[in-house]
């Protein structure tokens, strides 16, 4: 099972790192704003400082779910082990804030911000999952 812990953590950071990208790095595109986040061009510099903030947020977790797991394949299982484990969980419940926030339609319409939930909360439930068993 470690391989699967491993496995979908390092999936988790992995997508996190491209949404890093996304945020920090290309925001401003129109294939990046309007087609990946739904964000009209008109609202694109006001959430400017937002999403290249969050961008290095996603950023930072993905290094830390990284680090965790060379840590525990090093033979620091307990250090390692712990980082996998909080920054998923972390990962996990934003997730679930970004599925409550998509059904109380808070940036755009209801139902179209699950993709975004289940790719931020989905692979680190599967490695949470594989932890505990």
């Amino acid at each position: 099972m470690t391989g699967v812990v491993w496995g979908f953590a390092l999936l988790a950071a992995v997508l996190h790192i491209l949404v890093f990208v996304w945020e920090a790095l290309l925001f401003q595109r129109p294939g990046v704003h309007g087609g990946v986040f739904s964000t009209p061009e008109a609202d694109v510099p006001a959430i400017r400082l937002w999403a290249f903030g969050v961008g290095f947020y996603n950023l930072f977790l993905a290094a830390g779910l990284i680090l965790g797991v060379i840590l525990w394949a090093a033979g620091e299982v307990v250090v390692g082990r712990a980082l996998v484990i909080y920054i998923c969980l972390f990962m996990f419940l934003s997730g679930i804030v970004l599925l409550i926030a998509d059904r109380l339609a808070l940036s755009r319409p209801r139902g179209t911000g699950i993709s975004g939930a289940v790719a931020q909360g989905g692979p680190p439930l599967v490695a949470l999952v594989a932890a505990v068993l």
